[in-house]
């Protein structure tokens, strides 16, 4: 891509945290930007205007990404609005944590529902519609690296499944010109990790900055992947977690 001009981006759950600040950033950039949502539906409307406001195009679509039909409509949506395309974000993710001996069958199979299948699915749809120069970038977890304490094994398991899932992706779609990254935040500042939670200074402790990432941060390396010095880079996962993983 020479320029995002007339450019499309799809977020899946972009209504709040990481995944409003990316959507944000890439109608700052020149996209016109779709994104999902579950329950955050006055979010997400709020969100649509205040990027109408500032002269930008999007659109929030009601979507599960635990759905493969969901994720099949969000697609179609996206394609029926804007008429193509350009850059998938698979952002929409959920959390459960829990001892192994506690943890549910139906808990471990919605993360894996959301976190993996949630990400194939949206990646199988969009591709279909990707040309040369399209991006797939994947929001997943320095867990996927380092997990420093317990209760987090099926989380860091599917963030882990996302890594390898994109290099496996960058080889299928290289022919194709269309570039896989994956992007592992590490404890960032939003309404499901806040910087003045319970634990913070546990978990700082293990940083080599001493601090909560802020998700405009994250939506910053979101931007270039997207963008058009973006276009050499795939099959990596690139870790910005404040030296959680050093």
């Amino acid at each position: 891509m020479t320029n995002t001009q007339h450019k499309v981006a799809l977020v899946t759950g972009g209504a709040r945290g990481i995944g409003a600040a990316i959507v944000r950033r890439l109608a700052k950039d020149g996209f016109d930007v779709a994104f999902s949502y579950v329950n955050s539906k006055s979010k997400a409307e709020g969100l649509v205007e205040e990027i109408r406001a500032i002269g930008g195009h999007a659109v929030a679509i009601q979507a599960d990404s635990a759905s493969a039909e969901d994720v099949k409509k969000l697609i179609a949506t996206t394609l029926t609005t804007f008429g193509r395309l350009d850059v998938l974000v698979n952002n929409a993710a959920t959390a459960v944590l829990g001892p192994l001996d506690a943890f549910s069958l139906d808990d471990f199979d919605k993360l894996v529902a959301v976190n993996i299948r949630g990400v194939f699915v949206a990646t199988q749809e969009a591709v279909k519609h990707m040309g040369d120069g399209g991006r797939i970038i994947n929001i997943g977890s320095c867990t996927a690296k380092r997990v420093p304490s317990a209760g987090s094994s099926v989380y860091a398991m599917t963030k882990a499944a996302v890594a390898g899932l994109t290099r496996g992706l960058a080889r299928d779609l290289g022919p194709r010109g269309i570039t896989v990254v994956d992007v592992q935040p590490g404890p960032t500042d939003t309404d499901m990790n806040p910087a003045n939670g319970e634990h913070v200074e546990k978990m700082w402790s293990l940083m080599a900055l001493r601090r909560h990432g802020q998700a405009h941060e994250i939506a910053g390396m979101v931007s270039f992947l997207a963008g058009p010095d973006g276009g050499f880079v795939t099959g990596a996962s690139l870790t910005i977690d404040g030296g959680f993983s050093t």
